[in-house]
């Protein structure tokens, strides 16, 4: 063989394949492939705890039902002005009940006593808090306090005022943020609706 391409001497040129424009065009789609999927995964997993029921493949549930009517008119809840709450503080922490005495008078509650539980209480409260009052307070002043301290749990007693006690636990941590109290106390207005289908 002559020419330029003549090979002289012990060294060759290096040679490589080709690269294949294949494999990374492939791990390229895969990868979106994966990312929408985890995507879409991500939006039913959101779908499923919101309560959102606007898919037709809904369990128990068809398409061409009517919208839902009020079985009853919206309840008269109290306004948080009108509830006079007594705020203890069940935990060792000091200056608890003041902070949040100071907390709910800001979310226009009317405050009553503020200080330390009674024995019975006394670092006794293992959650957030205790909401006490009398039995008519059931359906009206303790579900509005409630709002503003999830997870309390609501008890009475043989009281014939019309204030509650909120006893604060030592699972108490802050109170629901004005926003989610306000679409608690939003949902606990609503009357009750009943399925038309």
């Amino acid at each position: 063989m002559g020419g330029k391409y003549r090979i002289t001497g012990d060294k060759y040129p290096r040679m490589r394949r080709p690269r294949r424009r294949g494999k990374l065009i492939l791990a390229a789609t895969a990868s979106v492939v994966a990312l929408g999927l985890v995507g879409w995964g991500t939006l039913q997993l959101i779908d499923v705890f919101t309560g959102s029921n606007k898919k037709a493949g809904a369990v128990g549930h068809s398409t061409d039902c009517a919208p839902a009517k009020p079985s009853a008119p919206a309840k008269a809840l109290p306004k948080p002005a009108k509830i006079t709450v007594n705020v203890y503080n069940a935990t060792p922490r000091s200056g608890l009940a003041k902070k949040a005495a100071d907390e709910l008078k800001k979310r226009g509650f009317t405050i009553g006593k503020v200080g330390n539980a009674s024995a019975t209480y006394d670092k006794k409260v293992a959650g957030p808090g205790v909401l006490l009052g009398a039995p008519s307070a059931t359906n009206g002043s303790l579900p509005v306090l409630g709002t503003q301290l999830q997870g309390a749990v609501a008890k009475t007693d043989a009281r014939k005022t019309a204030d509650v006690d909120l006893i604060l636990g030592t699972k108490f941590k802050a109170f629901s943020t004005p926003q989610s109290a306000a679409a608690a106390l939003a949902a606990l207005a609503k009357p009750a609706s009943a399925p038309s289908c």
